[in-house]
């Protein structure tokens, strides 16, 4: 037989030896032979299973090295997406350097979802400029055009802004009786726009619902990713 399968058989099947004396001759008579034990397992199932555990644990390991990848990417990318934007800071002396139109106020100039760009240079202010502006911090800041400007007698410049589709002054959003806007609540100059790009951001302000509806589905995207 083949020395692979001897050897096969002999580290399953022990060998047992049984010597006698032989009746006519006197001699000792060796008999060898092999118990039939029953074998736990085929060579090749014991074989296939072992590779079967290195293969899931390769796969648990290329998992986890495809999901640090991955957040290193998504950290890559949020840690670029905010050092553009203060660098843009930076650039246009703007808090906000770009902001979404949320209402039809300036409706036929601006509609509801255009991007605007802004810059904040000290440069003065001349009307017809389109503005965004906030007083006492409120949540939203508006975007309207200046109708007059006005130095007062400490040389500062006021405005007064005024939205293309509104019928009045803006004097009535100020609030306090003021009636002219200071420079530091001027928060951006509208410099150019990209029309309807931001509508996602009109959809969440108007649904908020829709902002849990994202996020959710985009985990339960990530835990079945992480699931295979």
């Amino acid at each position: 037989r083949p020395a692979v399968a001897v050897t096969w058989r002999r580290r399953l099947c022990p060998l047992t030896v049984s010597v006698r004396n032989s009746h006519f001759s006197g001699k000792q008579i060796v008999t060898y032979s092999r118990a039939r034990q029953p074998i736990p397992a085929p060579f090749f199932v014991i074989l296939m299973k072992t590779a079967a555990q290195d293969a899931v644990s390769f796969l648990r390991r290329l998992r986890l090295r495809e999901a640090l990848n991955q957040f290193v990417n998504v950290a890559f990318v949020i840690t670029s997406a905010l050092s553009i934007w203060k660098g843009a800071q930076v650039l246009t002396q703007s808090e906000s350097p770009a902001v979404v139109v949320l209402s039809g106020s300036m409706e036929p100039s601006f509609f509801r979802g255009d991007i605007l760009a802004l810059h904040n240079w000290s440069s003065p202010i001349e009307v017809g400029e389109v503005v965004v502006y906030n007083i006492n911090n409120k949540d939203i800041p508006i975007v309207h055009r200046v109708l007059a400007t006005h130095t007062d007698e400490n040389g500062n410049q006021l405005l007064l802004t005024k939205g293309d589709n509104n019928n009045v002054d803006d004097r009535g959003l100020y609030g306090n009786g003021d009636m002219w806007l200071e420079r530091e609540h001027i928060i951006g100059r509208a410099k150019l726009f990209l029309p309807y790009v931001g509508y996602a951001t009109i959809v969440m302000n108007d649904y908020p619902w829709v902002k849990f509806v994202v996020l959710g589905g985009m985990m339960l995207a990530g835990m079945g990713w992480l699931a295979k």
